[in-house]
């Protein structure tokens, strides 16, 4: 009994100072920093399974050690990420008495610097994803705004197109400008439909372990 009342002390003490507004920036912090490792797990453990089984060689060995690489990488680069953005946002709001639209620009900025600014292939994925939305959220404000007037008519068939057209030029004439994860992909939908020796690679496998 004296184990569990300790216990019970304990967790109140702690749940006693989560309750304390004073100290509810720093703990904002640290839950970013945990709610950015739980999440990039949970994004990217699923995709990198899905990939590696697709489209790489190797070991079984070799291949849960990928996933989990590529897992913890982007777990630990959204942790780091979240936990320097809400830092520096609540480092500018105590030295200004409030927070400006700026404030949320330069701490984002300088987290995207030191965490996603090493070229590599999980950053690289992430960085793109965004860019992607960016996009789209630039192109809402604008009509928002009055930058842009609003279309008459829905404009994502002509993106649609145009974005196809160009990734599938891209795949076709400059292969090497596109990210190898897309070169896979698109390899598997574009070449490799064009190759089979019999029933068990045209309809059932990819590739036959042993053509004909």
């Amino acid at each position: 009994m004296g184990a569990e009342a300790a216990l019970r002390a304990l967790l109140h003490t702690v749940n006693a100072l989560l309750r304390q507004r004073r100290h509810r920036a720093a703990l904002a912090v640290l839950k970013g920093f945990r709610n950015g490792a739980v999440y990039g797990a949970k994004i990217r453990a699923p995709h990198a399974l899905v990939m590696t089984f697709l489209f790489k060689s190797g070991s079984l060995r070799e291949k849960l050690k990928a996933i989990a690489q590529a897992t913890y990488t982007h777990s630990r680069n959204l942790a780091y990420f979240v936990f320097t953005y809400k830092g520096l946002m609540a480092l500018q709001s105590q030295l200004r008495g409030k927070t400006f639209p700026l404030h949320s620009f330069l701490a984002a900025c300088v987290g995207g610097w030191l965490v996603f600014g090493e070229n590599n292939h999980i950053n690289s994925q992430i960085n793109m994803y965004l860019l992607s939305r960016i996009l789209f959220g630039l192109s809402r404000l604008a009509v928002e705004k009055g930058y842009i007037s609003q279309p008459k008519q829905d404009p994502f068939p002509v993106f649609a197109a145009v974005t196809w057209g160009i990734v599938l030029w891209l795949f076709e004439y400059h292969r090497h400008t596109l990210q190898p994860s897309l070169q896979s992909s698109m390899t598997y939908l574009y070449d490799d439909s064009n190759v089979w020796h019999d029933i068990s690679d045209f309809l059932i496998y990819n590739k036959s372990s042993a053509p004909k």
